[in-house]
């Protein structure tokens, strides 16, 4: 039987989300009778999740005084999954085959949330923390580490033109970077509300599916940026900032596109063009985002297509919500983009769209798509498996970034 643990995904242990008072540190036991530790008083054996051959989960959890615990996936049909308990305390219950993902889950020990004790990953969302679980196959293949050449990832500081003052950015630099006096082209890639510059890091593992990507041929070898979104914030570690979107600036999910426009072409993209070893020509620049960060890279990049050649959004809402379909009037950002479909192909290497199949925003999506293509505007859309979450994003990362720099 294999464990989570033995396929080399990467995440960061960062804390722990809340201690049930009914739950028991799982510790591994010594050698004694099956199940069972071999002195008195010592932790019973717990191994979890563990993965089986078959791709179906077991969690394990040793809570002897709770009246109740359950296991909340983000799988279909993952929500409160009852375990049950042994003569030992062990609470487990065993799911039904998982398609391969990173998928994420928390316990519930008599109502208070907590992470899995026995699982030493943990990944942030934002202000959660959640427990990750990689099922290995061919659908998760790009997001498990193998023995290719790494890139790495460094967080620097860049003088912000918008908050006048520092702000960090994460920099991926591809395998060989170090070694060599090339120069590279340019991905800026924006999380969603409520993330930060350390979401695709943690969430979408961005970097293990580039490493994977580059080591195959798929992609071309290219920097990636991670800016922060939020421009009231230095960093996600800016504690004192207040990210409230009722008194932010117009714009989508309490965006200023004035605000994001003048920080990304003004502070972010010649601070990484002077600090990296970066290509400086439009064609090799391309900014994309998921959600509310598709909303910042349709707005910047297609207004400033002299500065992007490569456009890209994943699930973006600024297309239509819960009123309906909203037209999206890309002239008034972008004078003759509609009007002259012939100029605007040739500026555009890449025009980008994706979106869950079954996410709310997908019609709406869709009818965006048919409007430019009526107009005559060349558009890649794709639709993956899922609603609003991270694996579409994760499964668009890993079409778009091939579709580069070509």
């Amino acid at each position: 039987m294999r464990s989570s643990r033995g396929h080399g995904f990467q995440f960061a242990v960062l804390l722990v989300l809340g201690c049930a008072a009914h739950a028991e540190p799982q510790q591994p036991a010594a050698a004694g009778a099956a199940g069972t530790a071999g002195g008195r008083g010592a932790a019973v054996r717990v191994n979890s999740p563990e993965v089986l051959p078959d791709h179906r989960v077991t969690f394990r959890l040793r809570a002897p005084n709770a009246a109740a615990v359950l296991v909340n996936g983000d799988w279909p049909g993952g929500r409160g999954l009852r375990m049950t308990k042994d003569a030992a305390g062990v609470w487990s219950v065993t799911t039904e085959p998982l398609s391969p993902e990173i998928w994420s889950y928390t316990f519930s020990v008599d109502g208070v949330t907590m992470l899995d004790p026995g699982n030493y990953h943990a990944m942030r969302d934002g202000a959660r923390y959640l427990s990750p679980v990689l099922i290995p196959g061919e659908g998760s293949a790009l997001y498990q580490t193998h023995a290719v050449p790494h890139g790495a990832v460094s967080a620097v500081w860049y003088p912000s033109p918008v908050l006048k003052a520092e702000r960090r950015l994460l920099v991926y630099t591809p395998p060989g970077y170090e070694g060599t006096t090339a120069r590279y082209p340019t991905m800026y890639l924006f999380h969603g509300g409520s993330a930060d510059e350390e979401a695709w890091n943690l969430l979408g593992v961005f970097n293990v599916i580039m490493d994977n990507l580059i080591a195959q041929g798929k992609a071309k070898p290219m920097i990636v940026v991670l800016p922060n979104a939020y421009w009231n914030e230095a960093a996600v570690l800016d504690v004192g900032a207040a990210r409230s979107v009722a008194s932010a600036p117009a714009g989508g999910g309490g965006q200023s596109y004035e605000q994001a426009e003048e920080d990304i072409v003004k502070g972010i993209v010649p601070f990484v063009e002077k600090r990296f070893r970066a290509l400086t020509g439009r064609e090799d620049r391309a900014i994309a985002g998921l959600s509310m960060g598709g909303g910042i890279a349709i707005n910047v990049g297609l207004k400033r297509l002299d500065v992007f050649a490569s456009v890209g959004q994943f699930s973006s809402g600024m297309f239509g919500g819960v009123g309906g379909y909203a037209a999206y009037d890309i002239d008034k950002i972008s004078p003759g983009f509609l009007k002259d479909s012939g100029a605007t192909n040739r500026k555009l290497k890449l025009l980008y769209f994706s979106c869950g199949a079954e996410d709310p925003r997908m019609p709406f999506q869709a009818k965006a798509a048919d409007d430019l293509r009526a107009h005559g505007v060349k558009l890649t859309f794709r639709s993956f498996p899922g609603a609003h979450e991270w694996r579409v994003w994760r499964s668009s990362l890993a079409d778009f970034a091939p579709l580069l720099f070509r």
